[in-house]
């Protein structure tokens, strides 16, 4: 059987990579305290008449870009969370489709990996 405890220290180091980066242009959503908003980073009046429309578009489009990131960082964060989660269950490793356990080599590459590789979508 694979060596959980090192799978664990690698979720765990990859846990807080990404928790990291999701607190850098992201905070919790105050709707879903498991989730993640981005973060505006600058404080631009969009209602004022005052307001740069340059400003405002490159707000805009910065934000659109962090919800994509966002998305996919949150998407890898909960991935992680529910792989360590799996560890303490004691069913990690296993392929949620079939049951089977995930091949080794494809938890070195992703250990949060859901699924064994003929079963990947």
């Amino acid at each position: 059987m694979k060596d959980i405890k090192k799978f664990e220290v690698k979720l765990e180091q990859e846990l807080k990579l990404v928790e990291k980066e999701l607190k850098e242009i992201a905070v919790r959503s105050p709707k879903d305290p498991n989730g993640w908003v981005p973060s505006i980073t600058r404080e631009t009046d969009m209602g004022s008449d005052s307001a740069d429309s340059n400003e405002v578009a490159d707000e805009i489009e910065s934000l659109e870009e962090n919800t994509a990131i966002v998305s996919k960082l949150e998407a890898q964060y909960n991935d992680i969370k529910t792989a360590l989660d799996k560890i303490k269950n004691g069913t990690y490793g296993k392929c949620e489709v079939g049951g089977e356990d995930i091949q080794e080599d494809r938890l070195e590459a992703n250990p949060s990996a859901r699924t064994c590789i003929s079963h990947a979508g």
